[in-house]
């Protein structure tokens, strides 16, 4: 079901991550300035006008948006390096770009396609709330797991990104064998978040108080 990327399209993205990318002026002093600017500017990561700053998904990477219980356990699943975010009690986990479109397939053939599962893929055309960026990732040091003391409710990196790597190669992807360079695999991914998801559902159902008429 999965077939390798040609070695063609792997090297127009690796020399596509070697091209410096252009440093757009930005405000110092203008706090969503500082945060455009760090995923612009270290990261090369697109955002879109307006604020709150929001990412461009489609471009770098895709989205996989599910509850944060069925998200913890499927962290084994990623690449150390691979980013995660959290909003409240949501998780983001990035996929490689074009992911998303492969889901709705990929469930299907794991058989999960019948069940409602609360697993939302982001792809192309879509955007999602800037993560904070870790304390000290603007000043070049190399950023660790998010602590407290963010803007209430604001979503926050539990896995960064670091500016200078490879992030993208860290993703997880439509490849054989695990993935392109070691890439984590998406099948894989996706099987485990769709468990979680439904162990979640099921819990919550489970909690739910009888109703007696």
């Amino acid at each position: 079901m999965v077939g390798s990327v040609p070695s063609a399209v792997c090297s127009a993205a690796a020399a596509i991550l070697t091209v410096p990318l252009p440093r757009r002026p930005l405000d110092p002093d203008d706090p969503a300035d500082r945060l455009r600017g760090w995923y612009e500017n270290e990261l090369g990561w697109p955002t879109v006008p307006g604020e709150p700053v929001r990412l461009s998904v489609g471009e770098r990477f895709d989205v996989l948006d599910v509850p944060a219980e069925a998200g913890l356990p499927a962290l084994r699943r990623l690449a150390p390096g691979s980013p995660v975010a959290v909003r409240g009690d949501r998780m983001r986990l990035l996929i490689a770009a074009g992911g998303s479109e492969e889901v709705p397939g990929i469930l299907q053939w794991l058989e999960w396609g019948a069940l409602p599962l609360d697993l939302t893929a982001i792809g192309a055309g879509e955007v999602i709330e800037a993560p904070l960026p870790p304390p000290g990732a603007s000043q070049g040091r190399t950023p660790g797991p998010h602590r407290s003391g963010a803007v209430q409710g604001a979503a926050v990196w539990l896995r960064p990104p670091v500016a200078g790597f490879e992030t993208e190669a860290s993703l997880p992807t439509m490849s054989a064998l695990g993935g392109v360079g070691g890439a984590p695999d998406l099948v894989r991914l996706v099987d485990t978040l769709a468990t979680q998801c439904h162990r979640v559902r099921l819990w919550r159902a489970s909690a739910q108080p009888l109703a007696f008429s």
